[in-house]
C-alpha cells in the first residue's frame, strides 16, 4: 500500500509551491506525519521540513428526482501539504 496516492494540482497549491516551497498530496488516511515525510523523501529525493495534515470530510448531496429523494455522497480523503528545505523543489509535471 502506498503513502502518497496523488499530488493536488490546483490554483492555490501552484502559488503556494511557487512562493513557499509547500507541495500538496493525496495521502493514505491512516499515515501519520512520520511516514508522510519518509515517504516524500525517498520518492522525491528532497529534505521535508514540515508536514501538516488534515481529514477531508465528505460532500453529502441530495437530489430530488421523479422516484423519490436520492441521496450521496463523496469519499472522504486525507490532505498533506509539505514544505520542502530552501533550495529543494519538486517537479510534478515531469512525467507529463
Amino acid at each position: 500500500m502506498s503513502i502518497l496516492k496523488k499530488p493536488i494540482i490546483t490554483e492555490k497549491a501552484n502559488l503556494d509551491s511557487e512562493l513557499n516551497n509547500r507541495f500538496a498530496f493525496v495521502v493514505d488516511t491512516h499515515a501519520n506525519k512520520i511516514e508522510i515525510k519518509k515517504a516524500v523523501e525517498e520518492t522525491y529525493g528532497v529534505t521535508v521540513v514540515k508536514v501538516r495534515t488534515m481529514n477531508v470530510r465528505p460532500d453529502r448531496k441530495v437530489q430530488y428526482t421523479k422516484d423519490g429523494v436520492m441521496s450521496g455522497k463523496t469519499a472522504a480523503y486525507k490532505k498533506a501539504i509539505v514544505q520542502v528545505a530552501d533550495g529543494d523543489t519538486i517537479d510534478l509535471y515531469s512525467n507529463i
